[in-house]
């Protein structure tokens, strides 16, 4: 896994190989920060980052200058893993949370210019994340949820669907609210 821009840009992260996770490839992952380079100054952006993992996407808008990222995962060796590596590269605008993000996301207040979603493929409830933060109105005007999941899988009829971009078996759907 590597920091494709920013203050870290080309440095490796070595994830344990027990972590229980499917991290974004690089190539989807340059894809991603292409597309959101051109909309977004991310010193200025409040990110979400859902089923976090490795922190892959929330070590890449750290590295990028974001103003603030929480990132969320059920597992305690990602959590550790997450918390343990933004200490040691000083990424001070990074908190981590352990929990179940479906039970995050009926709680949470405030919102975000960028959330990020990375669920795992197998997981049925993934068309509920965007009803979940239109619902909770978690995203700030112009904010944008990206939602990465299989590629035989729409969302397309999802509310605030605006498009999807396919990377191989990997698909990113992108959502916006007006509200």
């Amino acid at each position: 896994m590597r920091i494709i821009g920013g203050k870290l840009k080309g440095i490796r992260l070595q994830p344990p190989a027990n972590l229980p996770v499917r991290p974004t490839t690089d190539m989807a992952k340059e894809a991603l920060f292409n597309i959101l380079n051109n909309k977004y100054d991310f010193e200025t952006c409040t990110v979400l980052d859902l089923f976090c993992g490795t922190g892959n996407l929330t070590f890449e808008f750290a590295s990028r200058g974001a103003e603030s990222i929480l990132s969320v995962d059920m597992d305690y060796g990602c959590v550790n893993w997450v918390k343990n590596t933004a200490k040691q590269h000083q990424f001070n605008q990074i908190d981590v949370r352990k929990g179940d993000v479906f039970k995050l996301l009926k709680q949470m207040t405030g919102a975000y210019d960028l959330i990020f979603a990375d669920p795992p493929y197998n997981m049925p409830n993934i068309p509920q994340i965007p009803v979940m933060v239109k619902e909770q109105k978690l995203l700030k005007p112009d904010g944008l949820l990206i939602v990465e999941h299989q590629s035989n899988m729409k969302l397309n009829s999802q509310p605030g669907y605006t498009e999807t971009r396919k990377y191989g078996n990997s698909s990113f759907s992108f959502f916006e609210y007006s509200e």
